[in-house]
């Protein structure tokens, strides 16, 4: 049974691991405090913040940028990073930097999500996911040992911060776990809940089953059903509270933001099959372009106001996107195409596109999405 509405749960055995908002500013001065968000402009050095998308597949693409970058030797370190869904499972590498390069790669070039969603793990009930868990687990714990949550801890405890987003069914709201937070409680609990997190922010309405976490509050159980945080926020630079607070962009006045889209945004035009897994799966495509876009005027308007640089990186339009189908194409050959194009892509000194500047900001969003001309 979930909490009732009004009450504040926390997972059993980690109180204070999720971000929690008020209405009252006092709260999320205590949020942005939480994020080592520096409070003025002059206390600190510059930081850099990274948001990286859902987009399933897709995700080969946000791997292979980072590791591009890597080699190019032109790759930040970012103080905040956040990532939702397939965005999630980078994350944690893409917040702990280069050392970690070789574990991202063969996380998406080794043939492992081939394993996942072929027919040794579909579920044999069907009940709430063509896949059951344990496909999604046994993707996910090779990658995320006692090692790279040991390794999360230290950074975190260093004033970085790994934010992770699902979707609490229940509540129907975009649920912020701290995950830094989570791998400082150490022990094999802290990396079990790490591990759980990221399954529940990966799994797709559908295809896999909801994720349950047992939650207490003054002493009563209660149980949360979480999915695919892409459903509430297909990518996020702050949690939305942050967003409209007043006192964000004195906070953030040295700060840059990156996002990594991991699906093409454009629109794609071609003949649908009039079947139903035609159908299913180009409109999930769809759905993802859409609320990418949606998601990526938000991240532009915030920092526009803010008068924030932002640089955002996305599966380029070309007619090798196309030949590999939606972000569903799960297979080895696909994926590893789409690493290598986004690897070599991230050596070019044009791979960031800059809808926002600190120079008349307003001109570059325009510009960022006016059609290029013929």
């Amino acid at each position: 049974m979930p909490a009732p509405v009004g009450v504040c749960a926390d997972p059993k055995g980690f109180k204070g691991v999720r971000l929690s908002f008020e209405q009252a500013e006092s709260s999320l001065d205590t949020v942005a405090d939480r994020l080592s968000l520096p409070r003025s402009a002059w206390s600190g050095s510059g930081f850099n913040v990274l948001a990286i998308s859902g987009g399933a597949a897709g995700g080969a693409f946000g791997a292979g940028a980072l590791v591009g970058l890597t080699q190019a030797g032109g790759r930040p370190e970012f103080a905040i990073v956040t990532g939702v869904s397939t965005g999630a499972l980078i994350a944690p590498f893409a917040f702990l930097g280069p050392e970690w390069d070789d574990r991202l790669r063969d996380a998406y070039t080794g043939g492992h999500a081939a394993q996942t969603f072929s027919l040794a793990g579909f579920s044999l009930a069907l009940e709430a996911g063509v896949y059951s868990t344990q496909a999604l687990e046994r993707l996910i714990h090779p990658f995320v040992d006692d090692a790279l949550v040991a390794a999360v801890a230290a950074q975190h405890r260093l004033g970085r911060r790994l934010l992770v987003a699902t979707t609490n069914l229940d509540s129907q709201a975009p649920c912020i776990w701290d995950m830094g937070e989570i791998a400082a409680r150490g022990g094999p609990e802290a990396t079990r809940l790490f591990r759980e997190v990221l399954i529940a922010s990966a799994s797709l309405p559908g295809l896999f089953p909801p994720h349950r976490f047992v939650c207490e509050a003054d002493g009563v159980e209660y149980e949360e059903m979480h999915i695919d945080g892409g459903v509430t926020a297909p990518l996020f630079v702050f949690p939305e509270a942050l967003l409209h607070w007043r006192k964000l962009g004195r906070r953030v006045q040295r700060g840059r933001i990156y996002v990594l889209i991991n699906t093409v945004l454009d629109p794609a035009a071609r003949t649908t099959a009039p079947n139903l897994p035609a159908i299913l799966v180009r409109s999930f495509d769809t759905m993802l372009r859409v609320s990418y876009r949606q998601a990526l005027n938000v991240a532009v308007t915030f920092c526009a106001a803010n008068n924030l640089p932002l640089s955002v990186a996305s599966i380029p339009d070309s007619p090798q996107a196309t030949a590999n189908g939606s972000m569903l194409s799960f297979d080895t050959a696909s994926m590893g195409r789409t690493f290598d194009a986004a690897l070599e892509a991230a050596k070019a000194p044009d791979f960031w596109r800059v809808p926002i500047g600190r120079v008349e900001p307003w001109d570059d969003l325009l510009d960022f999405f006016r059609p290029d001309e013929p």
